[in-house]
């Protein structure tokens, strides 16, 4: 049985209209657009130039610039990129990196960077992060959350001092090399920032002997990071901000006592940057912890927060088809082109299309043409389908009588199932109702699913559960 991500596109012959969207297919496991910073180079290609003090390189202009030239004519700007961008980077309040009264060196680096006017996060964090103030923000990946934070860490490096004075710590290997990359391409022109990055499965001996020259920057996951604080060689007394990028991850179980550790070595005057896609129990409890007054940036509604969710449910879940309820007509067809947008195929449904149309995707579902349909109750009632395995309410609904019909299409003829709701703040009250209406428990979502809980395949015709 395969996953929520379709690996045949089947040719469409019905307008979107109708209820039928195919999103573009691309292979499981496929990583995301980047936020925009240079294209990824091989670890082999990259190692010298970020492990290696003396290979940072060289400003690309040796001339002195005096008061009164034209400094930005002698910049080596990228091609600029003429590619369709999505409100994230472009709702912007009109804002320009000059704003912000940066060292020019580190605007020629910015401008060589293509990054020609600050987005909604770095116009919302840069001003704020060069006030000392901690941070947490919501955001996108792929909206400028690295330079929303590498722009004032590196304009408040103080190069006369021989000494650690910022640490980012990130999740993955992967994502600690691309940050070192923009760091070092951004700060070319200052005159001397060195910049290093330490990660897992690297030689550490190699980092012990970096770290006895002169580093003012760390990227780093967080268990090389802490192994060099103990063995005393990254000495971060004097480190003045610490960021977390991707802060859900680095907070999450897997995490989190080890960035108590880290924190615990750092001086207590220390600013903190949080950066999240999502905002889990985990990261409240250590904002609440840590971080003094705040400044909290939301970039990511409901509905945006909600598809995140959502795309991490289809990656992880084995879904044979799955349907997903909405409360409205409107907010099923957003949805479902929101999940054609993600590269997974879908179908939608509600009271306001075309009799014939409905009967069509119906059709074609029950077929098993497409793995997701969206649809609002209109599809609760007297619809049987065995293989849809996953129920999702991407909009909590109202009433017991609903929800149980609902999580009902799952689980046919004593098949298995698995339903799972999205809840929002405002949710609270409804779900505590119908709680108590139902004589129920709805539980959170447990970090792993057990897939005998809703894969038939996982279990024999006796009732046990069959091994993989």
């Amino acid at each position: 049985m395969s996953t929520a991500r379709t690996e045949n596109p089947v040719i469409m012959g019905l307008s979107t209209q109708n209820g039928q969207l195919r999103g573009s297919v691309k292979p499981a496991g496929a990583p995301g657009g980047g936020g925009g910073g240079p294209q990824q180079q091989p670890f082999s290609q990259m190692k010298g130039t970020i492990n290696n003090g003396s290979s940072q390189p060289a400003p690309t202009t040796n001339a002195v610039i005096k008061p009164g030239d034209d400094w930005k004519k002698n910049l080596k700007l990228p091609p600029k990129d003429m590619r369709m961008k999505t409100s994230d980077v472009t709702a912007t309040k009109g804002n320009e990196f000059e704003d912000y009264c940066l060292k020019r060196e580190l605007l020629m680096g910015i401008f060589e960077m293509g990054w020609e006017k600050p987005s909604p996060i770095q116009e919302e964090s840069i001003p704020i992060a060069l006030s000392g103030r901690d941070i947490l923000a919501r955001a996108k990946n792929g909206t400028g959350k690295s330079g929303a934070y590498l722009i004032p860490l590196l304009e408040r490096i103080d190069l006369k001092k021989d000494c650690i004075q910022a640490v980012v710590i990130v999740p993955t290997r992967e994502l600690a090399l691309q940050v070192s990359q923009i760091c070092i391409q951004v700060s070319k022109h200052m005159g001397g920032v060195k910049v290093m990055a330490t990660t897992g499965g690297t030689n550490l001996r190699d980092d012990i002997m970096r770290l006895d020259e002169t580093v003012h920057v760390i990227i780093a996951t967080p268990g090389r990071i802490l192994d060099l604080i103990k063995k005393g060689v990254a000495k971060v007394n004097q480190v003045q901000m610490i960021v977390l990028d991707e802060a859900d991850k680095l907070l999450s179980q897997d995490f989190v006592v080890m960035m108590e550790e880290i924190l615990g070595f750092l001086p207590k005057q220390r600013q903190i940057l949080l950066y999240s896609a999502t905002f889990p129990l985990s990261v409240q409890k250590f904002m609440n912890a840590h971080l003094q007054k705040p400044y909290e940036i939301n970039l990511m509604e409901e509905l945006t927060l909600k598809v995140h969710c959502l795309n991490t449910l289809f990656s992880r879940l084995q879904i044979n088809q799955s349907i997903i309820f909405c409360n409205s007509s409107q907010r099923v067809e957003l949805l479902a082109k929101k999940i054609s947008q993600l590269g997974y195929s879908c179908f939608y449904i509600h009271a306001k299309m075309r009799q014939e149309h409905r009967n069509r995707v119906f059709h074609d579902f029950r077929n098993g043409l497409c793995r997701n349909l969206v649809c609002t109750d209109l599809f609760t009632r007297g619809i049987d389908i065995q293989a849809v395995n996953v129920v999702i309410n991407f909009d909590f609904p109202k009433l017991g009588e609903t929800y149980l019909h609902r999580i009902g299409r799952s689980g046919r003829f004593g098949h298995l199932g698995l339903a799972i709701n999205l809840i929002t703040y405002d949710d609270r009250f409804n779900l505590k109702a119908i709680e108590e209406q139902l004589g129920t428990e709805i539980k959170p979502i447990p970090g792993i699913i057990d897939k005998s809980l809703y894969v038939a395949e996982y279990h024999s015709e006796s009732g046990e559960e069959v091994k993989p």
